[in-house]
C-alpha cells in the first residue's frame, strides 16, 4: 500500500514506462530496445537506476539481456514473459494438458457471450485456415489456426484467461508445426473447429467442450512418445 507524500522509488518509475512501451507496441517482441545511453538520456535517470528496472523485468520475462549486444523484447507483459519460461521447461504433452483447462472454459465462456460481428471474423479465420492447409501453406495455416483459437478466448469475456491463453503463442506455434510435419496429422478438422464455431453460434456450451476436448484429445495422440 502506497504512503500519501511518498513517491515510490525511482526504479520503479522506470519500470512502468518501460513496461508501458512495450505494451503500447513502441517496441515489439523480438525487438532491440534503445542503447543505455539513449534510455538515460530519455528517462532522464541514471545508469544504475536503469539497469535495476531493466534487470526486474528481464527477471519478469518480459526482456532478455544479451551480454555484448543489448537487451531485447521477448514478451509483452509479465504474465506472459513469466509463463513462457515456465513453459518452456516442461515437456509439449504437460502444457497441452493444461491447455484443455484454458480451452474447455473459453470454449463455455465464448458459447454465452459471442456476438454475430465475432462469429463473422471467427468464421473469416476458418476459412483463411482451410485455404492456407490446401495450399501448403502451413505457416499461413498455423497463423490463423493460432489465431481463431487466441480470439475464441477473447470471446470468453474474460480478460485474465485471454491474456494467460495468449501466453501459449510461442509455445503451441512450434508444438503444431512438429504435428504437421508428421505424415497422416489433418490440419484441417472441422472438430474443435467449425464444430466448435457452430456450437458458439447455436449458444451451447456443452457441446463446445465436447467439441474442443475430441480435438486436443486428437493432438495428444500426435505428441512423441516418450
Amino acid at each position: 500500500m502506497s504512503v500519501p507524500g511518498l513517491r515510490p522509488p525511482l526504479a520503479d518509475e522506470v519500470v512502468a514506462r518501460l513496461r508501458e512501451a512495450v505494451a503500447s507496441g513502441r517496441w515489439g517482441v523480438g525487438e532491440k530496445i534503445p542503447s543505455e545511453p539513449e534510455l538515460v538520456a530519455e528517462l532522464g535517470v541514471s545508469r544504475g537506476t536503469l539497469r535495476e528496472a531493466v534487470k526486474a523485468l528481464a527477471h519478469a520475462g518480459l526482456f532478455e539481456v544479451l551480454r555484448g549486444d543489448g537487451t531485447y523484447v521477448r514478451a509483452t507483459s509479465e504474465i506472459s514473459g513469466t509463463a513462457q519460461r515456465v513453459y518452456r521447461e516442461h515437456a509439449d504433452e504437460d502444457v497441452l494438458q493444461v491447455r484443455f483447462a484454458l480451452d474447455t472454459q473459453a470454449a463455455r465462456l465464448a458459447a454465452g457471450s459471442a456476438d454475430p460481428a465475432v462469429i463473422a471474423v471467427l468464421r473469416a479465420l476458418l476459412v483463411r485456415r482451410r485455404e492456407a492447409w490446401e495450399a501448403a501453406d502451413y505457416e499461413a495455416w498455423s497463423t490463423a489456426d493460432w489465431e481463431f483459437h487466441l480470439r475464441v478466448a477473447e470471446a470468453s469475456g474474460n480478460t485474465l484467461l485471454h491474456e494467460l491463453y495468449e501466453s501459449f503463442g510461442d509455445v503451441f506455434h512450434g508444438t503444431k508445426m512438429v504435428q504437421r510435419l508428421e505424415a497422416g496429422f489433418d490440419g484441417c478438422m472441422a472438430v474443435g473447429h467449425e464444430d466448435l464455431l457452430d456450437a458458439i453460434e447455436a449458444g451451447d456450451g456443452e457441446a463446445a467442450v465436447r467439441t474442443v476436448i475430441a480435438n486436443l484429445d486428437y493432438c495428444m495422440g500426435w505428441m512423441p512418445v516418450k
